[in-house]
């Protein structure tokens, strides 16, 4: 997959410590991944949700949250934002 953009979970990364070493771990598997369907994503990130267009990742135990939209057959996966928890309890999707 090519992730666009690693800026996002750096910047995240600068304001919550805690996210930084799970969300290089999710971006190193994204990263490599092929995915070709929602159902082989599950089989990297079990908790991840759709829900609607977006794709919704569990970071660092499920204490915060990455909002990504994946053009499968194109590879692309657009990172829309990492929030915590009741951050994201807050957004509309």
């Amino acid at each position: 997959m090519h992730v666009i953009s690693r800026k996002a979970l750096l910047k995240f990364g600068d304001i919550h410590a805690d996210a930084v070493e799970p969300l290089d771990r999710w971006y190193r598997i994204a990263k490599k991944a092929t995915w070709i369907n929602f159902g082989e994503l599950r089989s990297d990130f079990r908790s991840a949700a759709q829900v609607g267009i977006h794709t919704i990742f569990n970071i660092g135990g499920n204490k915060f949250r990455l909002v990504a939209v994946i053009y499968y057959s194109n590879q692309v996966l657009l990172v829309r934002g990492v929030y915590t928890h009741g951050e994201y309890d807050d957004l509309e999707l």
